[in-house]
C-alpha cells in the first residue's frame, strides 16, 4: 500500500511563510492526482491546492490563490505546499491526498498542524 507522511507544520505569525512536504513511499507520483486538504476546527475539510497526474496542471481554492503553491518532485517522491502571507484563517491540520486514476482509491497522510497566530 502507498503510504504518505506530511511534515513541516508549526507555529507562524500572520504574514509569515511555511513550506509543507509530503513524502510518498513509492515512486509513482505521476500516476496520481495530488491534493492538499486542510481541516480547521469546526469547519469542513477543504481542498486548497491540486496538481493533476502526468502533466501537472494546478488548481487552487480562491481563499489561497496567489499565496500558496503546490509542486512535486517525482524523482524524490515529494510533494510540496509553499505557503506565504499566512492568515489566522489558514490555521488547520493539513493533509496530502493521492488519488489513483486507475483504481480511484484515495491515500491519505496523517496530517501536519499549521497554526497562524500573533
Amino acid at each position: 500500500q502507498l503510504q504518505l507522511v506530511e511534515s513541516g507544520g508549526g507555529l507562524v505569525q500572520p504574514g509569515g511563510s511555511l513550506t509543507l512536504s509530503c513524502t510518498a513511499s513509492e515512486r509513482a507520483l505521476d500516476d496520481y492526482t495530488i491534493t492538499w486538504f486542510r481541516q480547521a476546527p469546526g469547519k469542513e475539510r477543504e481542498g486548497v491546492a491540486c496538481i493533476s497526474n502526468f502533466v501537472g496542471i494546478v488548481n487552487y481554492a480562491d481563499s489561497v490563490k496567489g499565496r500558496f503553491n503546490i509542486s512535486r518532485d517525482n524523482a524524490k517522491n515529494l510533494v510540496y505546499l509553499q505557503m506565504s502571507s499566512l492568515k489566522p484563517e489558514d490555521t488547520a491540520v493539513y493533509y496530502c491526498n493521492l488519488h489513483s486514476v486507475w483504481s480511484r482509491l484515495d491515500y491519505w497522510g496523517q496530517g501536519t498542524q499549521v497554526t497562524v497566530s500573533s
